[in-house]
């Protein structure tokens, strides 16, 4: 799933090519992705980019007013093309859930280009979400959503603020899109690894100490990502992700900080990976899953 840094990247990607251009054709490939009716994607048409911004987890092309939309949630992505490809979609069982073609740059009497993208969703679980509305609010999951950890008024006595009373587990808590926006499995794991903090410490029992250490590993380990994604075109940051991480989907290797084998914990659809020596003091957290199977 990407999460803040690559969606962040996706986000500079398209506004450096998109910008100026005026939109030639929308086209759905999957109407289950489409979760608005008015405006029709259709109004799109003939209208320019002014602007692309990121919201948490979403992608926002501002089109004159309107806004498209869209969360690429587990398995989606985005195809650019320099070219836009001619052919139709055809709904139906294809992975292509959008795609949009571009005019040449408004802006730019030497830019000839007809570039354009598609969405993409893989598997069979269908979370890919387009949105077309007039202001992103009306957007259910924008609404809703939490401070932005690498806004200039994310500080550190805000983050104290947001785990003062807070029960819940602290891998839970970055995970939640309404607490903090932006962060999900992979990079809360990579977080809590960084910080030397297990993923089920309670949020509200942290010191200041711990509070100061997990504020600083959030910043680095976001910061950093963001920085490495940055400038890569769309089909490089699967891998510059994969590249980057320390503990996430790195079940049974080598901890890059002390040796030890990075361990896992498996939910009903999905898992979290941590190393017991940098984060637990040694002690292998409880897989329930597996412990069930075992019986």
């Amino acid at each position: 799933m990407p999460e803040l840094p690559e969606v962040e990247a996706l986000t500079g990607f398209l506004r450096e090519r998109l910008v100026g251009r005026a939109v030639d054709s929308v086209e759905i490939g999957a109407i289950s992705a489409l979760k608005t009716y008015d405006p029709q994607p259709t109004a799109l048409r003939g209208l320019t980019v002014t602007g692309v911004e990121r919201h948490g987890k979403f992608i926002d092309l501002d089109v004159d007013g309107l806004h498209l939309i869209f969360h690429l949630a587990r398995g989606g992505w985005l195809r650019w093309n320099d070219t836009a490809i001619a052919t139709m979609l055809k709904p139906g069982k294809s992975p292509l859930a959008l795609r949009v073609r571009f005019t040449p740059n408004l802006e730019d009497p030497d830019d000839e280009s007809t570039p354009g993208f598609d969405l993409t969703e893989a598997g069979t679980k269908k979370r890919l979400a387009i949105y077309v509305v007039r202001a992103p609010a009306e957007v259910p999951g924008i609404a809703t959503l939490g401070p932005d950890p690498l806004a200039a008024d994310f500080t550190q006595e805000v983050f104290a603020g947001i785990l003062a009373g807070q029960r819940s587990q602290i891998k839970g808590l970055l995970r939640d899109q309404s607490v903090i926006a932006g962060v999900g499995n992979a990079y809360s794991d990579e977080v809590l690894h960084a910080a030397k903090m297990s993923p089920f410490a309670i949020s509200a029992k942290l010191d200041d100490a711990q509070i100061t250490t997990l504020y600083q590993a959030l910043q680095s380990t976001l910061r950093t990502a963001v920085a490495a994604a940055a400038g890569k075109p769309a089909k490089e940051l699967k891998d510059a992700k994969r590249a980057g991480l320390a503990v996430h989907a790195r079940t049974g290797q080598a901890c890059p900080v002390c040796g030890d084998v990075v361990r896992e914990v498996s939910f009903a659809d999905s898992s979290l990976q941590y190393c017991a020596t940098c984060q637990t003091g040694g002690k292998i957290l409880a897989d329930r899953r597996m412990s069930r199977l075992l019986k």
